[in-house]
């Protein structure tokens, strides 16, 4: 009973959006929007309730699959297929605890705004487009339910839709999107041309066909588009190079939705690239290609991310390196070790986005330099920050260094050059989390943080409550064979090189961003040339590396210009020439009126007359 109402899951979800539109509608009115906010706990609390009954009742046991017929007509047969694991019921866990957690967190930061119906309507609808994405077995349904969650995400992110800017931000969330989403949606209509079946699980044992791989082998070109466009969906839903900047815009959405935007939303876009694995094994070239724009949005990411003053865009610049990595273990065909790096950086980054939500919350701003001097004020939201910091970064014996160990045990003899680019993203992110630790922390008290006080209940009881998940990710890693946490064959050259990348990248912030509050004097003043030359660096980070300037000189300008041309074009010469033939035939018409005189005769001489002259036109033209 328990696996054959495993498709319930993601309907909680939508049960607790229905239930809140009374309030979110402002129908009710009188009893304050409160109940809708305990509706919808109410719900996902019933699916981390199920899903937890779930997990406990497949684990150990392998997949099963369970399939619905959706629409038939003919030789079209498109069916509702879930699969059943310990992965997907884990990751329902995981979802409705992430959920249950923004919701609680809104009730404490949103209490005053009267919208705060419809924050968690969407939430719910949230909860519902990701957990059917987890069970999800077929490519069709999968699609509609990523294009659920770019629905939701717009919504989410306009929440206060009167600013300019956050409008601004949904809609450029939601056209980068839909970018990836048109070439996934040709893939997926190519998909179902060459195959009978759109099920991952057929789709597999179709990718590992003989047949097919001659038949790809032949058509490489072809292969090569199709890959292209199958990975084009995870990569703006991802926030990969050069589909990323949505997620840095999307921090004008509230808080507690940026916990769920950077964990299992991003994440539900890699899952889809972890199931396409087999198909994009045929096509080495958008493989390695998958390869190349993790790599790259891995270290420009990281770089971006440590010189940005506002506190939530550092974190959600980190989330599109971490999420590159994950597109570089797909890429050299490393699910598993793609699924320990999506649960653990999850983990890591919601407590971090928990703890800033805190901290952004009690000093009323995200700019990280009007911060400072609260660590005394607010104990278990800097004890919550630290954990969430070792969780992320490779520091022993937390989840991330566990996973990134893996890396290097995976990559050590074949390629190392990953190993390096792991290092470089491990520390660069360290010298980050240290340098927003120093700035909002340590340091002078600041006017907006004089009398901070520590969080009510509602932020403090799922904030301890992640800390307590944080620390146990690496005795739950093992448990879904991510990584194999085995002591005695740990290679000892492995750990070291990975523990120094972390704490280099501590030690370099510390000396930078901590000394100067150590010793309390200023730090001497470079040279001029030196300071010029780092300014430059800074704003070159600051601004994305020009990223946005570089596409409104080019794709903007030759989309922009190029529609300018069409728009001239269509008004002057099709909608001219239209209208000039118009314009002919009213004054035709209304000269030729004139000559209408209802007389016989005058009508058969003007026949006669021009049939002579037709036929003095033809004498001659035959002469």
């Amino acid at each position: 009973m328990i696996l054959e109402t495993a498709w319930v899951l993601p309907c909680y979800g939508l049960l607790g959006a229905g239930l809140t539109l009374p309030w979110s509608l402002r129908i009710i009115r009188r009893t304050g929007p409160r109940p809708a906010v305990y509706l919808n706990m109410m719900m996902t609390v019933l699916a981390l309730v199920h899903s937890c009954w779930l997990l406990t009742s497949v684990w150990g046991q392998p997949a099963q699959h369970f399939e619905f017929i959706w629409f038939q007509s003919l030789d079209l047969n498109i069916a509702c297929s879930f699969e059943v694991s310990a992965i997907s019921a884990g990751a329902s866990v995981m979802i409705a605890t992430m959920s249950l957690i923004s919701q609680v967190y809104g009730l404490g930061s949103l209490e005053t705004d009267w919208a705060i119906a419809r924050f968690c309507a969407l939430i719910g609808f949230f909860e519902a487009a990701i957990t059917g994405i987890a069970f999800s077995d077929s490519l069709f349904f999968s699609y509609a339910l990523l294009e659920m969650l770019t629905l939701s995400t717009y919504l989410l992110v306009g929440f206060w839709y009167a600013q300019p800017l956050v409008v601004t931000a949904a809609r450029d969330a939601f056209w980068t999107k839909r970018v990836g989403d048109l070439f996934l949606l040709m893939g997926v209509v190519t998909l179902a041309n060459l195959t009978d079946s759109l099920n991952f699980s057929d789709l597999k044992t179709w990718a590992h066909a003989p047949q097919t791989i001659a038949y790809f082998a032949e058509h490489q070109q072809f292969g090569t588009l199709l890959g292209l466009a199958l990975i084009a969906g995870p990569l703006g839903k991802c926030a990969q190079f050069p589909l990323h900047l949505w997620l840095d815009e999307a921090m004008e959405g509230p808080n507690p939705a940026s916990i769920l935007r950077n964990s299992v939303v991003v994440g539900a876009g890699a899952y889809v690239l972890i199931k396409f694995q087999p198909i994009l094994s045929l096509f080495p070239v958008a493989a390695e290609l998958t390869v190349v724009i993790g790599a790259i949005t891995a270290i420009g990411a990281s770089l971006v991310a440590i010189a940005q003053i506002d506190l939530k865009r550092a974190l959600s610049h980190s989330t599109s390196a971490y999420l590159g990595l994950v597109f570089i273990a797909v890429g050299m065909q490393q699910p598993d070790l793609a699924l320990g790096l999506l649960f653990s950086h999850g983990i890591s980054k919601s407590l971090l986005f928990l703890s800033s939500g805190a901290v952004m919350m009690t000093t009323i701003t995200q700019d990280l330099t009007e911060m400072g001097g609260i660590k005394t004020r607010m104990p278990a939201t800097l004890i919550a920050f630290i954990v969430g910091s070792f969780g992320l970064v490779a520091m022993l014996p937390f989840g991330g260094f566990w996973t990134l160990l893996r890396w290097e045990e995976t990559f050590w003899a074949s390629n190392p050059w990953l190993i390096a680019i792991a290092l470089l993203v491990n520390s660069i992110t360290a010298f980050g989390l240290m340098r927003i630790f120093a700035l909002v922390f340590l340091g002078q008290v600041q006017p907006k943080t004089r009398r901070v006080p520590e969080v009510a209940w509602q932020v403090a009881i799922p904030l301890v409550s992640l800390t307590i998940v944080t620390l146990l990710v690496p005795i739950l890693l093992p448990s879904w064979h991510f990584v194999d946490i085995d002591l005695n064959t740990v290679n000892i050259w492995e750990t070291i090189l990975l523990s120094a990348s972390g704490f280099m990248g501590f030690g370099i912030g510390a000396y930078i961003y901590i000394k100067p509050y150590e010793t309390g004097s200023s730090v001497p003043m470079p040279p001029k040339i030196t300071r010029n030359a780092w300014k430059a660096v800074q704003d070159l980070l600051a601004y994305d590396l020009y990223v946005q300037a570089i596409y409104k000189y080019t794709v903007v300008l030759i989309v922009g210009g190029g529609s300018k041309v069409l728009a001239w074009v269509d008004r002057y010469l099709v909608d001219g020439s239209v209208n000039f033939l118009g314009f002919a035939s009213i004054f035709s018409g209304e000269s030729l009126k004139y000559t209408v005189t209802g007389r016989l005769q005058q009508y058969v001489l003007t026949i006669v007359v021009g049939l002579i002259l037709i036929g003095f036109a033809a004498f001659y033209g035959l002469n």
